[in-house]
């Protein structure tokens, strides 16, 4: 066979990801915050986009939207929602016709009124400038100032010292005594009990405070291992105290805060818009829409294009508006399509976890993004990046997308019971457990199974820590302590 260069045709088939296409799953990953950010970048990177005002279809009103079928799926006008694994640019769809947005699905409970969605800001002042601003005031002495308000700084969220003076003092230079006197500082600070070093501390400074620190609050300080442990008889010996003014000191105990540096923050607490709102509908549907307020609707400005144009004397001006149009054209489809990927799959949500939505969390199904993915012919990872970071607004709350998937166990029915199920009864059993008669975890997988679910011990012990629910002999000991 003889070598030698030469020229040969074939044809192959190979997915490329194109610019636009690394966009789309960037925007379909995105955030509310993150799109508002990227819609604000685009506006003032591109002359041709604005902010148009929402419109409703003719004859549309403010009411809910005719109830659908429990079966029914968002109808796109014939257009196909955004999926990742299969894209397809579509040249068809209207830039910026997004309608209405609203779909219903399923049957529901009666009509209830949305949850306040307003979260208010945490618009208090942080920890450290709380304590900074006391400093002056109660010290004269500069270099006391100057270590105390560096000590302010080393200070944990709750308020909890945890470098050594010692340190403290060989990296500021100054001697061991001036930052321990610039400690007892920071302690007379509000709130009492910031700049302690241990919990027995931060406990002890309260006392002080309120006046309760005699010889049998200090012993009961100074023994919480017992307190923790359960061991009162001991722990009432060691105070030398009766029942009646042991049970006092407990309870003057109780009233302390054993973090009081929480109480202050230090950022805005960040507000969460949903981006899909559930309602009951007036048929007893749900009605299930895309919160028009999460996102501007972007409208391209085509007079000022013409104007553009006629203005544009150069090959290379025209070339740059043709690129700005085909931009702002894309991006106004790729928001579309985005929004319908997202109502399209919180559609199917509602439907198939309709118990959560009726019953609540005890009705929960165990529900996979395989699953969904399969009943909206989509791949399974455009699912994940459509719930993720995607908040849903109901009756029963505000919820991550996310959040309606989990695993399940086995049940008697045989769907099976989803892990957020399960957790919620072994949550109620636990609450209404005779404090006499701390349930084991043995004892839990019983009454579980008597009631339909299959579940071992070790699954049993590994959602109630999931929940943060103690063992049976850490309930048995806070039981005791609350009935004192």
């Amino acid at each position: 066979m003889a070598l030698g260069p030469r020229l040969d045709l074939r044809q192959t088939q190979s997915l490329v990801m194109t610019p636009q296409l690394q966009q789309a799953i960037k925007l379909l990953a995105l955030s509310n915050l993150e799109i508002e950010t990227f819609v604000s970048e685009a506006l003032e990177s591109n002359p041709l986009l604005e902010v148009g005002e929402v419109t409703r279809e003719k004859g549309e009103d403010s009411g809910d939207a005719p109830t659908g079928e429990h079966e029914a799926t968002p109808d796109f006008d014939g257009e196909g929602a955004l999926d990742i694994a299969n894209y397809a640019q579509d040249t068809e769809a209207a830039p910026g016709d997004r309608g209405d947005w609203s779909e219903t699905a399923g049957a529901g409970l009666s009509r209830e009124a949305l949850p306040d969605l307003e979260n208010r800001s945490n618009d208090s002042i942080s920890l450290t400038e709380h304590l900074s601003g006391q400093i002056g005031s109660l010290s004269y002495n500069p270099q006391e100032a100057l270590i105390a308000t560096r000590i302010i700084h080393e200070l944990d969220e709750a308020g909890y010292l945890h470098t050594s003076l010692r340190d403290l003092a060989d990296e500021l230079g100054a001697p061991l005594v001036e930052v321990e006197d610039a400690l007892e500082l920071v302690q007379s600070l509000d709130p009492t009990g910031v700049g302690a070093r241990n919990l027995g501390e931060c406990l002890a400074l309260q006392a002080k405070e309120a006046d309760r620190f005699d010889p049998c609050m200090q012993r009961l300080i100074e023994n919480l291992d017992l307190l923790a442990s359960g061991d009162i008889a001991r722990l009432r010996r060691l105070c030398e105290v009766d029942d009646e003014d042991f049970a006092d000191m407990l309870a003057e105990l109780r009233s302390y805060d054993p973090k009081p540096g929480c109480r202050y923050g230090g950022e805005a607490e960040a507000a969460i818009v949903p981006d899909v709102l559930v309602t009951p509908g007036s048929g007893g549907g749900w009605q299930i829409r895309i919160n028009e307020a999460s996102l501007p609707r972007l409208v391209v400005n085509r007079e000022y294009f013409v104007e553009l144009e006629a203005g544009a004397r150069d090959k290379a001006s025209r070339a740059w508006l043709n690129e700005q149009l085909g931009e702002a054209d894309w991006l106004i489809r790729a928001l579309d399509q985005r929004q319908k990927t997202i109502l399209k799959t919180a559609s199917e949500i509602v439907t198939l976890q309709e118990g959560f939505f009726r019953e609540g969390v005890s009705a929960m199904r165990p529900l996979t993004l395989r699953e969904v993915a399969e009943r909206i012919d989509m791949h399974e990872s455009t699912v994940s990046r459509v719930t993720s970071n995607k908040y849903l607004s109901c009756p029963r709350g505000t919820f991550e997308m996310k959040y309606f998937f989990s695993s399940g166990v086995a049940a008697a029915d045989g769907e099976g019971a989803s892990s957020e199920a399960i957790k919620a009864r072994i949550r109620a059993l636990c609450d209404a457990e005779d404090p006499k008669k701390v349930l084991s975890d043995q004892k839990l997988a019983d009454l579980l199974n008597e009631e339909g679910f299959d579940l071992a011990r070790r699954t049993v012990a590994k959602y109630r820590e999931a929940i943060g629910i103690g063992s049976s002999a850490q309930r048995r000991r806070e039981k005791k302590l609350r009935n004192i």
